[in-house]
């Protein structure tokens, strides 16, 4: 018996082959393994709001206002932030946003400066 890899998404160990994709019985997720392969290869892909890949030292615009939590204002849409640091989780972007500090950002709220 062929030796499928587990599924991404949720780990899951029963996964078949279906036309080109692999499936997860488990979660539903349908994924390419050459592309799961080749995203490891090349490590951390972050996306900003535009689809344009963002690497480390990258500029980046919030696109929207922003709350933050214990501001009575939130951070404004078109505040440009200089330096990001990508890191892996839920806020992927590390930054330093002047006027509020250390924070941590969606990349989803973001776009490529």
């Amino acid at each position: 018996m062929t030796e499928f890899p587990p599924c991404p998404k949720c780990g899951s160990e029963f996964t078949y082959p279906m036309d080109l994709l692999l499936v997860c019985p488990e979660c539903g997720y349908e994924w390419n393994p050459d592309e799961i392969a080749e995203e490891e290869e090349t490590g951390l892909v972050v996306k900003d709001a535009n689809g344009t890949a963002l690497q480390d030292g990258d500029s980046v615009i919030v696109v929207k206002n922003l709350p933050v939590k214990g501001y009575p204002q939130p951070i404004k849409a078109g505040t440009k932030v200089k330096n990001i640091r990508l890191t892996e989780g839920d806020h992927n972007i590390d930054c330093k946003i002047e006027g509020f500090g250390s924070m941590a950002l969606k990349s989803e709220f973001v776009k490529k400066a």
